[in-house]
């Protein structure tokens, strides 16, 4: 019985992690198309640097008039995306815009179960009125 435990905990944390990375990829898809600029952490100053920031969180950084906005990602390209304030408002809206797509898609869903739980399905009106 504990190996099953075990094997059942094991599998559990092994979706979580790949969910997770789906969605990180996701979120690095808008960081590149809302122009953020990838750095590896391919020495080991980078991988240093890039461990005493918080995952998958952006940090904000002003120097002077000059704002840069920091996304550290250790789990799935072990890599930084830097980008500029107008990077992270055009990331802001497409992260927006595909929200409101996602929850209209799942609206539309619902109402298409809803419909069909009534019989109101793509064959015409409720079937309890004939």
């Amino acid at each position: 019985m504990p190996m099953r435990r075990a094997a059942l905990l094991l599998l559990l944390l092994t979706g979580c992690t790949a969910m997770e990375r789906a969605n990180v990829a996701d979120k690095e898809d808008l960081l590149a198309a809302a122009g953020f600029v990838q750095r590896p952490a391919n020495t080991p100053e980078r991988q240093a640097q890039l461990a005493t920031l918080p995952p998958h969180r952006f940090v904000r950084r002003v120097a002077g008039d000059e704002v840069t906005y920091l996304f550290a990602d250790p789990l799935v390209c072990n890599c930084l995306y830097v980008g500029n304030q107008a990077a992270y408002g055009r990331y802001q809206q497409v992260a927006l815009a595909r929200r409101i797509a996602q929850d209209r898609l799942m609206a539309a869903q619902m109402d298409a179960q809803a419909a069909m739980a009534w019989g109101w399905g793509p064959w015409g009106g409720p079937g309890f009125w004939y």
